[in-house]
């Protein structure tokens, strides 16, 4: 299960099969009134009497998502909060709560496996605290396979806005938070949820579509096309890149922008933003957060314009394992 209502499932990739599954378990959930926004965004949307409650839900795997004989436990911890409060981001939810789940890996002796289980909740604790968040919960077993974590993350709704993936139209301005590709590097493990820079958007900006990058710029922007109806032209030269993805370029045959495009887990936001807006919002959050790379068009589809050239472009994405 992905994050919030998303069932996208990440490791499944392939996108064909991932895909199909997200549109059949849509499909299959029974739909009742307190759900009002379930599978197919960040996150879900219950009804309440006062604020709406933000639900997400994301796990990690050793072995798929960090190595755990090459990193530091607390590091996991905050990778683990990080993940969930960017999905919170991405639907402009105000962080209430975490709830963390623990499969621990039977070590030879006691010691060691609640030296781990101690190590990874110092970090969450340390990014709990970083972010006002509370730790309120969760379940902890010991198992004969490797170290699984699973967090499941509550937020709620501030002025009745949220943002989905649905909501971009022609002519919106795509938007990215910050530079993208190289996260393996370190950066997947070490990055800040866009927490901050979507509260101070939330109400004074009109984002008509959000969600945060994941999988890599490419498969996520086409898959806010296909929740939106519409397609997306990016404009290659302005798609901001990292320094670690430039060094990457050197030896790994691809492009600098090619790893921006779908490296994955950068954790930026992805924005659609109508056009009256964007020098608005540069000059809120700061024009190094927000990076015009291209725009939506009533012409489905994937595009890239590199000078007066437009062609279509595969989407790419890529899942780390480290």
């Amino acid at each position: 299960m992905g994050a919030g209502g998303r069932l996208d499932n990440k490791r499944l990739k392939g996108s064909r099969v991932e895909q199909s599954f997200v549109a059949w378990a849509k499909m299959r959930a029974k739909r009742l009134p307190q759900v009002k926004l379930g599978i197919g965004d960040d996150a879900a949307v219950l009804a309440t009497d006062g604020n709406d409650v933000v639900i997400t839900t994301d796990s990690l795997m050793d072995g798929v998502h960090f190595e755990s004989s090459r990193v530091e436990p607390r590091r996991i911890g905050r990778k683990l909060v990080g993940v969930n409060l960017s999905d919170l981001a991405a639907m402009a939810a105000e962080p209430v709560a975490l709830f963390l789940s623990m499969c621990l890996p039977e070590r030879s002796g006691q010691g060691n496996t609640e030296t781990l289980a101690a190590e990874i909740y110092e970090g969450v604790c340390e990014a709990a605290q970083e972010y006002s968040v509370a730790l309120a919960g969760g379940d902890t077993n010991c198992w004969k396979g490797p170290l699984v974590l699973h967090m499941t993350a509550v937020g709620r709704t501030r002025q009745d806005i949220v943002w989905k993936r649905s909501g971009a139209q022609p002519d919106d301005w795509i938007v990215v938070t910050g530079p993208l590709g190289g996260s393996i590097s370190g950066r997947h493990l070490d990055f800040h949820p866009r927490v901050d820079l979507a509260a101070s958007l939330r109400g004074v900006i009109d984002v008509h579509a959000a969600m945060d990058i994941t999988d890599g710029l490419s498969i996520d922007l086409l898959r806010m096309c296909d929740a939106s109806s519409c397609g997306a032209i990016l404009d290659l030269a302005t798609v901001p890149v990292t320094g670690a993805a430039r060094e990457l370029a050197k030896t790994s045959g691809k492009s600098p922008v090619e790893h921006a495009l779908g490296d994955g887990e950068d954790f930026e936001l992805l924005l659609a933003v109508p056009p009256e807006e964007v020098d608005k919002l540069k000059a809120l959050v700061g024009a190094e957060n927000a990076i015009p790379c291209g725009v939506f068009t009533s012409r489905t589809g994937l595009w890239s314009r590199e000078g007066a050239k437009l062609r279509q472009l595969a989407s790419t994405g890529y899942v780390h394992g480290r």
